[in-house]
């Protein structure tokens, strides 16, 4: 007796065998299906391609979109960490001579002495950087020549910018304390310089003044980069010696301001565009609101990329829905010349004792295998216009398995909702009448 209830227990109800059978029943009639829908469409092979390129094109366009929109937006975040995003710069503007000449009648430009009173007054500013631009019309070594611009900076720069080394170490308190004369290198002026050379401890001439080399940056960017206006990648280029030393052992152009550059850190949680306001508010006090410097914020110019990478989002995601409909009525129209072609089969189904909801189920299921294969193609599709646009253009590309899920469901969707009234069309056929068609 409890053998025998143990294997009713193991075996289940009568009423959970029959669901599952039924279960298992549907699941075989929808491969069947599948498999009918495959062998149909290989009959028309032509036909079918060109159903399916709506389908693939749109999935493409999504795909290749989204990727590169993702690619953008994580080059524009790796761009934005070498200016700081927590950070405020203020620059000295190229100006022609007799404008600049009417601006120092009021104002002596940028300097160190702004930055020191931003720090004493403005809570939220934590530490300030200083960088000179020097006029170099000689860069040499031993090994080599280079056309690179040398820039004096205070040692707070390379802390406030993320910046790597290659090798060595950067610029220290000590080096602008004694004017020490040593440089850290841009890595196109190593190779320069440098080519096949130990660099370190080596000796370069900028102008009249000979430098120790300390160290070599390794930048993420190639020279001329540009992020909203701003170049980046700047740094291959330059020659970095401590400002102390650039301001004392230089010569300046006599109405050039002390600082070409100043970068403000601001404390963490502040808000970027109040703190420029407030900065920008204290600068034109001291300058005798004279507008001799400009001002960037690399938290505004994120916020702008963000929203134009969102625009061009949503523009290009519209073009492709669009190829997407396309495609949607290419199949219906195809399955509704199939409904018209294989009339007298519908009525030779429905007699021998198919029901409306097997027509439909046939028919749907013949549609989707549409909109599955050409989801299919346009994943490969979209893989290679990446890849090509990306070789082409030289745009990043970062791929994006939320981009392929959402176009392939997109098409897949589109395949089932498009075939749902050619689908009806034919389950709603009289048998009598369709068996009798031409």
């Amino acid at each position: 007796m409890s053998q025998s209830l143990a294997d009713m227990e193991r075996l289940g109800s009568p009423v959970e065998q029959t669901e599952s059978s039924r279960r298992a029943g549907r699941g075989r009639e929808l491969l069947v299906s599948f498999r009918e829908a495959l062998a149909e469409l290989s009959q028309h092979k032509l036909r079918t391609l060109l159903t399916l390129l709506g389908m693939i094109f749109g999935v493409g366009a999504v795909i290749a979109m989204l990727n590169i929109g993702k690619g953008a937006e994580q080059e524009a975040l790796r761009m934005i960490e070498t200016m700081g995003l927590n950070n405020l710069i203020v620059q000295s503007p190229e100006l022609e001579k007799e404008e600049l000449y009417e601006q120092r009648k009021q104002s002596a430009g940028l300097s160190l002495r702004d930055g020191e009173a931003a720090l004493a007054t403005l809570g939220f500013v934590e530490a300030f950087a200083a960088q000179k631009s020097l006029e170099t019309y000689s860069v040499f070594s031993e090994y080599g020549k280079s056309e690179a611009a040398a820039t004096g900076v205070s040692p707070g720069y390379f802390r406030m910018s993320p910046f790597q080394l290659s090798e060595g170490r950067l610029i220290i308190d000590q080096d602008e304390q004694q004017l020490a004369q040593v440089a850290v290198l841009g890595e196109s002026v190593a190779r320069q310089l440098f080519p096949s050379q130990p660099v370190l401890g080596e000796r370069i001439k900028v102008n009249h003044l000979w430098f120790t080399v300390v160290g070599v940056l390794d930048s993420p960017f190639v020279d001329g980069a540009e992020f909203e206006g701003v170049r980046l990648g700047a740094e291959q280029n330059q020659i970095f010696i401590p400002f102390a030393t650039a301001m004392q052992r230089f010569p300046h152009p006599l109405l050039a301001a002390e600082v070409s550059e100043l970068k403000f850190q601001l404390a963490e949680g502040t808000d970027a565009n109040e703190a420029a306001r407030a900065i920008t508010h204290l600068l034109n006090r001291r300058h005798n609101n004279v507008k001799d410097f400009t001002m960037v914020v690399p938290a505004a110019l994120m916020a702008q990329k963000m929203e134009t990478q969102t625009i061009f989002n949503i523009v290009m995601s519209c073009v492709a829905g669009i190829s997407l409909l396309v495609g949607g009525i290419g199949i219906m129209n195809i399955m509704l010349a199939t409904v018209l072609e294989r009339t007298r089969e519908i009525g030779l189904l429905r007699a021998v004792g198919a029901t409306q909801r097997d027509i439909r189920t046939q028919y749907l299921v013949e549609s989707f295998t549409i909109a599955i294969l050409g989801g299919l193609l346009g994943i490969l599709f979209g893989v290679l216009l990446s890849e090509a646009i990306a070789l082409y253009a030289g745009w990043a590309v970062s791929w994006s398995l939320q981009a392929i899920l959402l176009s392939f469901s997109v098409c897949a969707l589109i395949g089932l909702v498009f075939g749902v009234y050619p689908a009806i069309k034919a389950s709603k056929l009289n048998p009598i009448d369709a068996l009798q068609s031409d």
